[in-house]
């Protein structure tokens, strides 16, 4: 593939480094990024000499805040419904049955789209001044990249509910405690902890690794029935909705929506 336009992809030894690199935009998920990243994934999938990889975002003030809600206020229900299946079957799925172990190095924010990249890798490591949410009610939607599946899984039915239905964020030593980040370090120690796991799992065997993951993955899957396919339908009909115009418009007119 080209050059990506929205990411720094390094290699030091077995391991890739992938960072989302628009910190203008606070690395949000744009059309663009969502499929160049999915392009990427199939690449490092391949190469055999990449065992792990560690997903962060480039600054220090966010690992991904969010879609790029400036590109919601036109699409239409089918551009709605591609967008939605592209981000669950091309990156987030691709990602949570990964064969080989991904950590999200978590710096900053990590919000809606952002805080599902991060639940859609194998592990989480956060830096102590991650803020994490799923904000997506104060735009008439829900989570529409596996946001309304994964939560629950690590963090239980009743958390879940409250994260999503308030769209609050919680700070890093509450995420640690209900279980959504596996370690909180300092920020400068982010990337060295994140290797520090993957240089473990470099002395396992790699097939029972991957069979692992799967394994594990089935289980919840078989748990879970048709969720992801429920979220992509709700997400879509969204679009459809008076609170999603309202909520779009208010946030782009930086003003609190009336529903």
């Amino acid at each position: 593939m080209d050059s990506p336009q929205n990411f720094l992809v390094d290699k030091k030894g077995k391991t890739a480094y992938l960072t989302v690199n628009r910190p203008d935009k606070l690395n949000a998920l744009n059309f663009a990024t969502i499929k160049e990243l999915g392009q990427i994934l199939q690449v490092l999938k391949a190469d055999t000499q990449v065992r792990g990889i560690i997903v962060t975002g480039a600054g220090a003030k966010a690992f991904v805040a969010g879609a790029d809600i400036s590109e919601f206020k036109n699409l239409s229900r089918s551009q709605a419904k591609d967008l939605t299946q592209t981000g669950h079957h091309q990156v987030m799925d691709v990602i949570y049955n990964f064969p080989k172990p991904v950590i999200a190095a978590v710096n900053g924010f990590a919000l809606g789209g952002g805080l599902e990249l991060a639940m859609a890798c194998h592990l989480r490591v956060a830096s102590a001044n991650a803020k994490m949410g799923l904000p997506e009610v104060s735009l008439g939607l829900i989570p529409g990249y596996g946001g309304t599946q994964r939560l629950p899984q690590l963090v239980g039915r009743a958390k879940a509910l409250e994260m999503i239905m308030s769209g609050e964020m919680i700070d890093a030593q509450e995420a640690l405690q209900w279980g959504l980040v596996n370690y909180v370090v300092p920020q400068e120690s982010l990337i060295t902890k994140s290797e520090e796991l993957l240089e473990k799992m470099y002395t396992r065997s790699p097939h029972a690794i991957a069979t692992a993951i799967n394994v594990v993955n089935e289980g919840l899957q078989a748990a879970n029935g048709g969720g992801y396919n429920a979220e992509i339908e709700a997400f879509t009909s969204a679009f459809d909705t008076e609170d999603f115009k309202e909520g779009v418009s208010a946030f782009l007119e930086k003003r609190k929506p009336n529903f």
